[in-house]
């Protein structure tokens, strides 16, 4: 079946993702702002060298009463339920994150829970993972693990090339960094598309790779992710369809 795309405000393809991932991104005429529009986003999804997570995964960006985005990704199948979603503020081009919420649970999966909230007037971050409480001081640009794929997906498609980020997760600071590495040309249901190959710039003894794959020619549309675990196991993502500026 080929890629599907449904847009309620545009006629053409305008919508593109990240997996863990992405944003729509319109630039204001006569600003250097950039606007966001609501989504929701469907996923193929495959992990263990092919076999079906025989279930659903959605992406949903939406703007809230208060001016505020919402951003979830849901995961239901037999394997594991993921509920995941950020509240932040779009300001200057950069996400404010203000609350993350992340829960995993499945069959044969331990459960794992993790809370992020940010006081940016106090300039302090606070949380817990796996029921362990912290309080850390909040960084200028500090992003969480949602934020930090929503301003990816910003910069790339603004020409950067290698990007660094302090995210924080599991209860302390990260630095992540990402590069565009190569164009390849994929055949997505048939059809062959040109794309920008990107990953996450791990150490070089690291056996545990992040790729994707963007589409320049259809707003830089994600069009794969696929992780690669250290025992060769994978999990991989392909945009189904994209409902855009409901």
């Amino acid at each position: 079946m080929p890629l599907k795309y449904r847009s309620a405000v545009l006629p053409t393809l305008l919508a593109w993702v990240l997996l863990f991932n992405a944003t729509p991104l319109l630039a204001e005429e006569g600003t250097g702002e950039t606007s966001l529009q609501p989504m929701e986003l469907s996923y193929n999804a495959s992990m263990d060298k092919g076999i079906s997570l025989n279930g659903s995964a959605r992406r949903i960006l939406e703007q809230r009463d208060d001016g505020t985005w919402r951003f979830r990704t849901d995961v239901n199948s037999f394997i594991a339920d993921i509920d995941e979603s950020l509240t932040f503020r779009w300001e200057n081009n950069q996400v404010v994150p203000l609350r993350y919420r992340y829960k995993l649970s499945g069959f044969l999966i331990k459960n794992r829970e993790q809370a992020i909230d940010f006081d940016w007037d106090k300039m302090v971050v606070s949380g817990h993972h796996r029921g362990d409480s912290f309080s850390l001081q909040l960084e200028e640009g500090a992003l969480d693990p949602m934020g930090y794929q929503l301003q990816l997906s910003q910069d790339i498609k603004a020409g950067k090339r290698e990007m660094e980020y302090r995210v924080i997760d599991k209860g302390d600071y990260d630095t992540d960094r990402f590069a565009v590495v190569d164009e390849e040309t994929l055949n997505a249901n048939g059809e062959e598309i040109r794309t920008l190959k990107a990953e996450k710039v791990r150490d070089s003894d690291s056996k545990r790779q992040s790729l994707m794959w963007f589409a320049p020619e259809r707003d830089h549309l994600l069009i794969r992710f696929l992780q690669v675990e250290p025992d060769g196991s994978e999990y991989e993502l392909t945009i189904d369809e994209a409902t855009v500026g409901r």
